[in-house]
C-alpha cells in the first residue's frame, strides 16, 4: 500500500469531487437510530475532510491515520481556519498516527467510524479480523461501528472499465488497474503529474500504488459477530436499502 508521502499534498485537489457530505449524513442519520455520540473515532482519517466538519458540529474526534504526511496536511488545514469560524472547544479534536487495524486509545468511545473505502487497504482476511476485534474492544457498551467498502463487483467494474485519465492544468493523472480475481484484490497504478508552482509549464511526475481487496458481504457480516457485534446491517450506496449484488458500496452499521 501506498505511505501517502507526495499523493497526500495533492489529495485534496484530487479528490474534490468525493461525496464527503453524504457520508457525513450516513453517520448522523445512523447516530439518531443509534444514539447520538460525543466521543467519535475516525479511522483512515486522511486529509481530515470529514473529520473537520465533525469537530465543527460539536462533536469531540479523534482522527487516525497511518500516513503521517495526510495528518500534516489535516493538522494545516485545522490551523488554517479562522478561529472566528471554528465552533469547537479547544481540545476536542486529536491526530493520532496508527495503523488502523491496531488502532488503541487509552479510554472508550461512543462510535468509530471508517469511510472512504478504507477498510479495502487490508488486504489479508487476518487485518481485518483485527481490525474488528480492536473496534470492539475501542468502543463504549452501546457504541456505534460505522464503515464502507467495496462491494467485489465494483472492483471487477474498475478492470473493465480502465484505464482512467484525468487532465486538469494543475495536476493530471493516468490510472491503470491489476485485478488478481481469485482474491478480489487489486492494484491500482497512478502516474500524477503536479504543475509546479514556479515552473510554467514544467510538471513534477510521480508514481503511487494502492492496493485494496473486497471481502465476500457475508463473511464480513459473520467476522462482526464473532468479534462480538449484535444488530448488524449492510446498506447499499449511502441509502438505507439492504444490499444486494447490484450495490457499488456496502455501508457497515454494527452495535457492540
Amino acid at each position: 500500500m501506498s505511505s501517502y508521502r507526495k499523493f497526500a499534498y495533492v489529495y485534496d485537489e484530487l479528490m474534490e469531487d468525493m461525496p464527503y457530505p453524504d457520508w457525513i449524513r450516513f453517520a448522523r442519520t445512523a447516530w439518531e437510530k443509534h444514539g447520538m455520540p460525543h466521543s467519535v473515532v475516525e479511522l483512515g482519517c486522511g486529509t481530515g475532510s470529514i473529520t473537520i466538519p465533525l469537530v465543527n458540529s460539536g462533536f469531540e474526534v479523534t482522527g487516525i491515520d497511518i500516513s503521517a504526511d495526510m495528518l500534516s496536511v489535516a493538522r494545516g488545514k485545522m490551523d488554517g481556519t479562522p478561529r472566528g469560524n471554528r465552533l469547537y472547544r479547544e481540545g476536542s479534536i486529536r491526530w493520532v498516527q496508527q495503523d488502523m487495524k491496531e488502532w488503541e486509545l487509552p479510554e472508550p468511545v461512543d462510535s468509530v467510524i471508517s469511510f472512504c473505502d478504507c477498510v479495502n487497504y487490508l488486504v489479508e482476511e487476518s487485518d481485518v479480523i483485527s481490525l474488528f476485534a480492536r473496534t470492539y474492544e475501542g468502543l463504549k457498551p452501546g457504541g456505534t461501528f460505522l464503515f464502507d467498502v467495496h462491494h467485489p463487483n465494483t472492483l471487477k467494474g474498475y478492470d473493465d472499465e480502465q484505464p482512467f485519465v484525468l487532465d486538469e492544468r494543475s495536476v493530471s493523472y493516468i490510472w491503470t488497474c491489476d485485478l488478481d480475481v481469485e482474491r478480489c484484490e487489486i492494484e491500482h497504478h497512478l502516474r500524477i503529474f503536479v504543475r509546479e508552482e514556479q515552473g510554467g509549464d514544467h510538471y513534477r511526475r510521480f508514481e503511487e500504488i494502492h492496493i485494496q481487496r473486497a471481502y465476500d458481504p457475508e463473511w464480513m457480516r459473520v467476522e462482526l459477530a464473532k468479534a462480538g457485534f449484535s444488530d448488524i446491517k449492510i446498506y447499499a450506496d449511502f441509502e438505507w436499502n439492504e444490499a444486494g449484488d447490484g450495490a457499488q458500496r456496502l455501508f457497515y452499521v454494527a452495535i457492540k
